[in-house]
């Protein structure tokens, strides 16, 4: 009677064991697609830039300036939008799409430029955050959805452009400059 109570609590402690087990494995699988999502939403969009502070805040104030600015200052290094209204984007990009159009959709960016050096050469890195909300109905309240990225990225290449043509800018003005020098 020992020996076969010893074996049923062996074999349910080996069953539960096991159970526990692949419990684990499949919850682990579930809970991957959150932390995808989780992963993916931290994953803000960013860019170092071979630029002093001043030249590269300049160049996100010039693109920025066509956004409803709340904040800007400059010795954080911080610019931040209002919320502006997109239903129209949202609905136009989801039209071809599955999905239902959207009662009322609007974002925000946050940009931080921060000063950094790498060996001897001061640079700048640029972080863009967009968080863009949507509302269904009235029902539901509003909702934090996933940006897709472009509009951030767009932004990083417009400030990539304006501090690469300053810098041609002022290549040919120092050029201009010796030119003057010699013929002087």
């Amino acid at each position: 009677m020992k020996v076969l109570l010893y074996l049923t609590k062996r074999f349910y402690l080996g069953f539960s064991l096991k159970a526990l087990l692949l419990l684990s494995i499949l919850s682990s699988c579930a809970s991957y697609e959150q932390f995808q999502y989780m992963s993916s939403d931290f994953e803000v969009p960013s860019q170092v830039f071979k630029a002093d502070f001043n030249q590269t805040w300049q160049a996100v104030i010039n693109i920025m300036k066509r956004y409803d600015l709340e904040v800007y200052d400059q010795e954080s290094g911080v610019i931040k939008t209002r919320w502006i209204d997109n239903t129209l984007e949202v609905n136009f990009a989801d039209s071809f799409g599955s999905s239902d159009s959207v009662k009322a959709a609007k974002f925000r960016l946050i940009v931080n430029v921060v000063k950094g050096y790498r060996g001897d050469q001061e640079v700048s890195k640029v972080t863009i955050f967009k968080r863009q909300m949507i509302e269904q109905d009235f029902l539901q309240g509003w909702k934090v959805v996933p940006t897709d990225g472009i509009q951030e990225k767009t932004i990083l290449y417009r400030i990539e452009r304006g501090i690469s043509i300053d810098n041609r800018l002022e290549k040919i003005e120092d050029q201009r400059k010796k030119e003057m020098e010699l013929s002087f």
